[in-house]
């Protein structure tokens, strides 16, 4: 991880500082400073009873839709969006959501802009050309070899 410093203890500096000085300003919690943790209304949250059975509810209700994503993987539909829909239920509660979000939200930035590299994008334009070539030549030698016949008769009827 690039932290901007050579310095083996700066981060951990750092990061005292800041929980210290969200202490000073009166926040507290796991996510005050960096938008973790749930985001439940505080009534809910001042009960734990109440909160409990809310984080119950969104599990399900991510459960759900995760696993409604899963089962549109082989079948028709928009599989991984359902299933990142599903995630988004879950980082609303909770953070090891949240973080996978996090990192998969920076890991699709980093893909984009690898593929707008222009020589990315020349080796990917090259190697789609090389690809059509290929099934295009497999396609003619199977066509000269057996000859283009339709799977239906038209002539009979």
């Amino acid at each position: 991880m690039n932290t901007g410093s050579d310095e083996p203890g700066e981060v951990v500096v750092a990061a005292d500082k800041a929980r210290t000085d969200r202490q000073k300003a009166g926040q507290t919690g796991h996510g005050a400073g960096d938008g973790l943790g749930s985001r439940a209304p505080e009534f809910i949250k001042a009960r734990r009873l109440l909160h409990l059975s809310w984080q119950v509810g969104v599990f399900v209700v991510g459960l759900a839709v995760v696993v409604a994503g899963i089962v549109m993987l082989p079948l028709p539909g928009p599989g991984w969006v359902v299933i990142f829909g599903g995630m988004a239920i879950w980082a609303t509660e909770f953070v090891w959501a949240q973080l996978v979000l996090r990192w998969t939200k920076r890991k699709v930035t980093e893909a984009a802009q690898r593929a707008l590299d222009p020589r990315v994008r020349r080796r990917n334009i090259t190697l789609t050309v090389i690809g059509l070539v290929i099934v295009a030549g497999l396609a003619g030698i199977y066509v000269s070899k057996f000859g283009l016949v339709m799977p239906w008769k038209i002539n009979d009827q």
